[in-house]
């Protein structure tokens, strides 16, 4: 027998608006019979890119996989201008899924290069947005965490720029130490503020609840970081794929009421089911039998519950009833 009465889902979760395009545009390129591909996966959950895959769109690592004609759709962790230029020139229809975000940070990088900076990037390597954002400033000084921040050089013009997912807090603490390295250190604050009201809103939430539950695939840092910060917050958190991954009762012992939030990459649709999840395993016989209705009643709590998509009749099967509630 169970103890979880009650599940909450943090507002503001569900696809931010630049995956959710990006998304959108491909089923519509697909709906309209074009054969369609992603340049990349377009987000890092294994659940969607299946979804995808089931409506005939395919991930793709080149654009040598794909003949002229074809429609590629550009995520939106954007791409290298030198990528861009080659699709356009091999005659592909490109869709440009590109968040309007990483596209302001592109044009931001630019401008800095041809002022004269020596550019701080702070960001991951290897991530597909940042590895992006180096085809615009090749000689950028690409930093991630403290420890690599010691070998950054004095110069007497700096810029500081970032990858619009990194933690609002390490931004602020490099700007500080770079203001230590330079006559004149110019600051372009590029973090999402999408990603920032996320991070709040699931803090506030983890605050008032005895469990967390973090919803995101294993390779999203702005997932790791929405964990991390709930753990801060002293409360006991656990990070899944999705609902499947669910399966001991035990981890929710004692917990009357659990919080749900996701990362960008993840649809509105899974923090539905791992609420449902939540309350058939670790539920008191009350709340299992009524999951559903407290899994609906939990979604139309959230302030976003967009859809995952705003053309919900080209959604995979077996979205349709949680797509129906938000």
């Amino acid at each position: 027998m169970g103890s979880v009465t009650e599940v909450r889902i943090a507002n503001r979760t569900g696809f931010c608006y630049g995956v959710r395009e990006a998304i959108d545009r491909a089923k519509e390129a697909a709906a309209a019979g074009k054969s369609t591909h992603t340049l990349g996966q377009t987000v890092h959950n294994e659940g969607v890119i299946r979804d995808l895959n089931t409506l005939g769109i395919q991930n793709i690592d080149s654009l040598d996989d794909v003949g002229a004609g074809a429609a590629v759709v550009i995520r939106a962790h954007g791409v290298r201008p030198e990528v861009m230029a080659r699709a356009q020139s091999r005659g592909l229809d490109i869709i440009d899924g590109t968040c309007t975000w990483v596209s302001q940070e592109q044009r931001e990088l630019s401008r800095l290069v041809d002022e004269g900076y020596t550019i701080v990037l702070l960001g991951t390597p290897g991530h597909p947005e940042v590895t992006g954002l180096l085809g615009f400033a090749p000689d950028v000084i690409l930093v991630d965490e403290e420890p690599e921040w010691d070998l950054i050089p004095r110069r007497k013009r700096m810029a500081l720029i970032s990858q619009s997912t990194q933690p609002p807090w390490k931004f602020a603490k490099l700007a500080a130490l770079l203001t230590t390295r330079s006559h004149e250190l110019k600051i372009v604050n590029t973090v999402c503020p999408v990603t920032i009201r996320r991070q709040e809103d699931t803090v506030e939430l983890a605050r008032t609840v005895d469990r967390m539950v973090v919803v995101g695939g294993r390779s999203s840092a702005n997932t790791r970081e929405l964990t991390r910060l709930c753990e801060m917050a002293g409360t006991p958190t656990v990070q899944v794929e999705g609902a499947a991954a669910l399966t001991d009762a035990g981890a929710f012992a004692g917990a009357s009421v659990v919080g749900i939030s996701g990362g960008t990459s993840t649809p509105i649709e899974d923090l539905h089911t791992v609420a449902m999840r939540i309350l058939e395993l670790a539920g008191t016989p009350a709340a299992a039998t009524h999951a559903r209705e407290l899994a609906d009643a939990a979604l139309s709590g959230a302030a976003n519950t967009a859809r995952s998509t705003s053309h919900p009749e080209l959604t995979a099967a077996g979205l349709a009833h949680a797509s129906s509630v938000s």
